[in-house]
This record gives C-alpha cells, sequence and structure tokens, in this order.
C-alpha cells in the first residue's frame, strides 16, 4: 500500500492523519525498520520519520528507541502497538462492510410510500423483490405526507406527483400515472355531466390534501389546448381512498389516480367524465437523498419499481 507524502510535512491531527500514522508506526514496528517500513509503505525514509515523530509529538510520549544500528518500543510505544493493530484491523473491516453494502444488497431498507399505492401496487410488487433480495429486510412505512428522508432515516420515499421542486433530494421518474375525473351515476343523474372544465366550478368536487397543483386542475385536450380550472371543494382529505369512497355515495366529483378509481369505474360505480381531457404530467417518483455512493440496497429497489412499474403501465394500456 503506497501511502502520499504531500501532507506528510504538515499534519493536521485529523483522524485520516492518525490513522496514516498509525499504519506506518505498525508497519515500522512490524519491519522493525525505517527503511524496509518505507519499502513496503512505498514512500520515502524521511516521510516514515515524520509520521513516526508527528505520532509522537500527538500522543505526548516517545514510542521508539532510535540507534543507528536498530529500533526497539518503549513500554508506551508496546502498549500502543496493540491497540493500535486492533484499531487498524477494525477500519478495515468497517471499510470492508461499507464497500460491500455499495455493491451488494443488504440489511435494513427503509421506504415510505402512499396509502393506497402501498396498499395497490407497492403490496403486490414487494414480494418479487424480496425473492430476488432475500439478504434486504423491509421497514414500509404508509403515509401521504412528504417525509424529510434526512431526518427520518428514510433510505427512498415513493410519491405521486408533477416533478419534486426540491433542491435537496433527487427524484426518479419510474412510470406515468394516470388521473381520471370521474362521479357516481347518482350524482351525475341528480346534478348533470360537465360538458367542458369550466363546469367543474358550478360542481361539487372533492380534493386530495397533498395534490401538488392545489385546487387548480390542469387539464389538456386531444389537441394540446391546456386550461386551469380552480375548484372549490366540499371536502378536502388526505388519502385517496377516502374521497374515492365519498365518490361512490353520490357526494361530489372526484379527480383520482387510476389505480385507486378503476374497479369503480369497471363495475359502474364511478363514471368517466371529461374524457377529452387529462390531466398530463403526473408519475409515480422515486426519491432519495443522494446519487453518490447509492448504497445497492436503495439502486436495486428504484430499478425493480422501475421494471415493474413499467410493466404495469403496459398492461394498463392493453386492457
Amino acid at each position: 500500500m503506497a501511502i502520499k507524502e504531500d501532507c506528510y510535512g504538515k499534519w493536521n491531527n485529523d483522524a485520516m492523519d492518525l490513522i496514516r500514522a498509525m499504519q506506518v508506526y505498525v508497519a515500522v514496528v512490524e519491519a522493525r525498520s525505517l527503511v524496509a517500513a518505507a519499502a513496503k509503505l512505498d514512500t520515502s525514509n524521511a516521510a516514515v520519520s515524520r509520521h513516526v515523530a508527528a505520532l509522537e509529538d500527538h500522543l505526548s510520549t516517545r514510542l521508539l528507541n532510535r540507534t543507528t544500528r536498530r529500533l526497539s518500543m518503549t513500554d508506551a510505544g508496546q502498549q500502543f502497538f496493540g491497540r493500535a493493530q486492533q484499531i487498524l484491523s477494525d477500519v478495515a473491516e468497517a471499510e470492508a462492510i461499507a464497500g460491500e453494502s455499495a455493491t451488494s444488497p443488504s440489511g435494513l431498507l427503509r421506504i415510505s410510500a402512499p396509502l393506497s399505492f402501498g396498499i395497490i401496487r407497492l403490496s403486490k410488487w414487494l414480494p418479487g423483490f424480496i425473492v430476488r433480495h432475500p439478504d434486504l429486510r423491509l421497514d414500509v412505512d404508509l403515509t401521504d405526507r412528504m417525509v424529510d428522508l434526512a431526518t427520518e432515516g428514510v433510505d427512498v420515499a415513493l410519491r405521486i406527483g408533477l416533478q419534486p421542486a426540491t433542491t435537496n433530494v433527487i427524484s426518479r421518474r419510474l412510470a406515468p400515472v394516470a388521473m381520471v375525473i370521474c362521479a357516481s351515476p347518482d350524482y351525475l343523474k341528480r346534478h348533470g355531466c360537465p360538458a367542458v372544465p369550466s363546469d367543474l366550478t358550478h360542481h361539487q368536487t372533492l380534493s386530495y390534501s397533498y395534490l401538488s397543483t392545489g385546487e387548480s386542475w390542469n387539464l389538456v385536450d386531444r389537441q394540446g389546448q391546456a386550461t386551469s380550472v380552480r375548484v372549490s371543494p366540499i371536502v378536502r382529505a388526505n388519502n385517496g381512498d377516502v374521497l374515492r369512497e365519498l365518490a361512490v355515495q353520490g357526494l361530489a366529483i372526484v379527480l383520482g389516480p387510476s389505480f385507486i378509481v378503476d374497479d369503480d369505474i369497471a363495475t359502474g360505480r364511478l363514471v368517466p367524465i371529461l374524457e377529452g381531457w387529462s390531466m398530463t404530467g403526473f408519475s409515480l417518483y422515486a426519491i432519495y437523498l443522494s446519487r453518490k455512493f447509492l448504497p445497492a440496497k436503495v439502486r436495486v429497489f428504484i430499478n425493480y419499481l422501475e421494471e415493474v412499474s413499467r410493466v404495469q403501465s403496459q398492461e394498463s394500456l392493453k386492457s
């Protein structure tokens, strides 16, 4: 192992310098020679001497007795040598563990996901992931609020909406999410069916608390014509299934992701409206702290979600 000399002449007493000095000292003792240690470490004799001297200054004690013919450890040097060997062994083991975790998925993966999405989609996807990566353990927290990854110790959060406008996290788009405007047949019979987006202002609506566009429904028609309608919801809720059930009961019009409302549409309990208009730009995103030194457990989970969500989207288009 070659040791660089660029910081030898001026040791700042930081942890890395201390470890380097300990490595040099152990090498000198094991080789019983400054010259032999320098050769082993692929550095100069002077650099080795400076490291040992800096270590002795740091400890305020002499570690080696030096003569022109031989080196010997002092009592303090003997005690320090044993502890230094153990410390360096622990450091090497920690490095190996950290390196392995960066390339081989293992340990505990903490995931945050929206409640309804977690129940309807994620719960069906996770078994396949666990089969692929049996050394991983999962801690899944289902909540619709945006968690603080750093302070809450979350490895990756899944969120649905527009591209997150954040600067301290990375967001990776996994798959598009269709948003559907719908209502129950009973509601439409009592209140009529909106013909154009602006008609929504005269209807009762339901609003998702964490909708990234707030209470504005930004719609685009098949010709690319865009319009924005500001609704005045009679109920706001932080869970899509609550809003879906209220819509099924005939209370109001709801805008919801297809994975929440599709079953009710298939059974006729809900009816899509304004089908010539769509709310574009909504996607499933994986949010995590940094691309640099991304742990393998996070990387393989995101890649897996991208794979299965893409398959899900393709199947939805076929049906």
